[in-house]
């Protein structure tokens, strides 16, 4: 982690040891930079204080005019977490800020063709075969396997980047998702051509680094940042495609095709719904609601099918999803 400088240095390092020993803090989320800018500006703003004021917390939780609520949100949750942590110990006797209340997602992901899939995993395929540096090497046999296990997993981009090799069971075609949103573990089970597939990436690439620590390793024995996503992503997509598209909504694709399987085949809601939000890590059922307004006529359906009207099957709640 990198190191705290301002007053609260103490402090912010005993919090996040803290909630790593308590299992609450991933390197995937926004905890991390989030907390090291409070701790920039506690020490810029303020380089001759001792003690934490509710002027220092009010300044940097206020929201800024250029942040939506749910952008503030983001930013300030860790500083609330923080205050608490300090509140129970005794250690500051400043208020907690009001947090700015949830906004509900209005975003649309991307509708994939299979023709601008079939032009994106081609482009995947046809990396330079000329690779003269470990990284690039890595790059070629990597891209194709990364982002189909995407694609076919409906995985988050983080987890997939950050997923460690001892969590990764060929044998049993499952992977064990332990880096999470929410620390919510969960399973997914292969596709038997996804699971070949990896075989021999992992076979290919065990030459490379023999000793790697995560499947899809970077340089350094280390995981790949959100930045490699989006960049190969953004690189190949373009090649052959003229729409935009981001590697996070392949995950929306893999819930909707699920979804639109369950009109064809027989029903069981419970089931197929219970399945679906494991699979795709939900906290809660209910948070799968969301794909439905994304698949025409799903509300119709869900009523033919089960004689109960949408709301009363799926309650109003918050989409939980996040983006890299």
């Amino acid at each position: 982690m990198n190191k705290f400088t301002s007053f609260l240095a103490p402090f912010m390092q005993a919090y996040a040891f803290y909630q790593k020993a308590s299992g609450r803090w991933s390197e995937a989320s926004s905890y991390k930079p989030n907390l090291i800018l409070f701790d920039r500006y506690c020490k810029k703003q303020y380089p001759e204080a001792a003690l934490l004021s509710q002027e220092m917390v009010d300044g940097w939780c206020h929201q800024r005019d250029t942040e939506s609520n749910n952008s503030c949100r983001s930013r300030i949750n860790v500083v609330v977490s923080f205050i608490r942590y300090l509140r129970k110990r005794g250690k500051t006797d400043v208020m907690e800020p009001e947090i700015p209340r949830k906004e509900r997602c209005t975003y649309i992901p991307h509708s994939f063709t299979d023709v601008e899939l079939k032009k994106f995993f081609h482009a995947c395929d046809r990396l330079p075969s000329a690779s003269y540096t470990p990284e690039q090497r890595s790059r070629r046999i990597t891209i194709p396997v990364f982002f189909r296990l995407l694609y076919s997993s409906g995985i988050r981009t983080y987890e997939a980047r950050m997923l460690r090799v001892e969590n990764v069971d060929l044998c049993q075609r499952i992977i064990n998702i332990r880096y999470s949103k929410g620390h919510a573990q969960h399973y997914v089970v292969l596709h038997d051509s996804m699971n070949e597939l990896l075989k021999t990436y992992d076979e290919a690439i065990r030459k490379q680094y023999p000793h790697r620590a995560y499947f899809f390793p970077a340089k350094g024995n280390s995981f790949h940042k959100r930045q490699w996503v989006q960049a190969n992503f953004r690189e190949l997509w373009d090649q052959y495609n003229n729409s935009h598209a981001t590697a996070y909504e392949l995950r929306h694709h893999y819930a909707i095709k699920n979804i639109n399987r369950w009109t064809d085949e027989g029903f069981g809601f419970d089931a197929k719904l219970l399945y679906l939000s494991k699979s795709m890590g939900h906290s809660t059922l209910e948070s799968t609601k969301y794909y439905y307004s994304l698949v025409p006529g799903m509300a119709d359906i869900l009523e033919e099918k089960t004689g109960m009207d949408f709301e009363s099957i799926v309650p109003e709640v918050d989409y939980e999803e996040s983006y890299e």
